[in-house]
């Protein structure tokens, strides 16, 4: 954790949090969470409400969701998601890497604060050069396909390759295993993760419409896992209001712990709540919200915490 605290120094916007795991340093492979909340952010565009300001100013920013994994290879870094927010979580990435850049991105899908950040890749910014971009085939065809990411391939700053569902891809220390998730696929299809480490395991699942539109049941994916990042966007039903929640469906974190009403501590305390609108109490410290998750037995994330796998 020291080391992380050093990082943490450097970045003002970053909630600092605990590390998951007890020691000074992180193991082999680790997971870093980079980015916690929904697609825009917080503070959001336009938004003047207490979670977004106060006394008549922006608060500071909280980044949009993201992990990075480290292995004990650098060459084996990935980032997950390319969001708003890449510059500085690429740099903290790099950093927690042994001053290496990731040479990979995985994609969960072409929603805003998932993939926008892949821009920054191009000859006006970093300008890198063949930075593999891993998702759904559909992602990664639109990526070929469609301006201004076009571009991008036909630079060779970023190469797409397509993964097909739960076909394992073996990364350095690492097994990945996409799994699809219904969610508004406008664009792309969605993909979850399972991250395979050399003792851990965990899921990244920052968006789902329903768990029960899902062929998976989420009861027993979690049960297989150590970590479970899932989708918390909306705390409950009331948080938008004049907003239909039919129009940009989340399981809501009530529906979620609902649905674990039934599950033992231990397999609770596995859930790391992350993708939280700015809207959401849960980033509020000391909120009721809060403090009902956390005596819940759900772990809600904080930048700069980090896991064994």
């Amino acid at each position: 954790m020291k080391n992380v605290l050093l990082l943490l120094l450097h970045w003002p916007f970053w909630v600092l949090g605990q590390s998951a795991v007890a020691g000074d340093r992180p193991p082999r492979v680790a997971l870093h969470v980079l980015g916690i909340t929904q697609d825009a952010g917080l503070p959001q565009l336009g938004c003047s409400k207490p979670c977004c300001s106060k006394d008549g100013q922006l608060r500071e920013r909280t980044p949009v969701v993201s992990l990075g994994l480290v292995q004990s290879d650098p060459s084996f870094s990935v980032l997950l998601e390319a969001t708003p927010d890449i510059t500085n979580q690429w740099q903290m990435l790099t950093r927690l890497n042994k001053e290496v850049e990731p040479s990979s991105i995985f994609i969960t899908h072409a929603h805003m604060g998932h993939y926008s950040g892949l821009l920054q890749l191009g000859r006006e910014a970093r300008n890198t050069k063949g930075v593999k971009v891993y998702g759904h085939k559909s992602f990664t065809d639109f990526l070929r396909t469609n301006q201004p990411w076009k571009q991008l391939v036909d630079l060779q700053n970023i190469t797409p390759l397509a993964l097909a569902e739960r076909a394992p891809l073996i990364f350095g220390d690492v097994r990945f295993v996409p799994l699809r998730v219904p969610h508004r696929d406008e664009i792309s299809a969605t993909y979850a993760y399972l991250i395979e480490g050399p003792s851990k395991k965990a899921l990244f699942l920052p968006d789902i419409d329903k768990w029960e539109k899902w062929g998976i049941s989420i009861d027993s994916l979690v049960g297989s896992v150590d970590y479970a990042f899932i989708d918390a966007t909306f705390f409950d039903e009331v948080e938008l209001p004049g907003r239909d929640l039919r129009e940009i469906p989340h399981p809501t974190v009530r529906e979620t712990m609902q649905r674990a009403s039934a599950w033992p501590l231990a397999l609770r305390q596995k859930i790391y709540l992350i993708h939280f609108n700015h809207t959401n109490p849960l980033l509020v410290a000391g909120s009721e919200a809060l403090r009902e998750v956390e005596d819940f037995g759900f772990r809600v994330c904080r930048v700069g915490e980090w896991v064994a796998l």
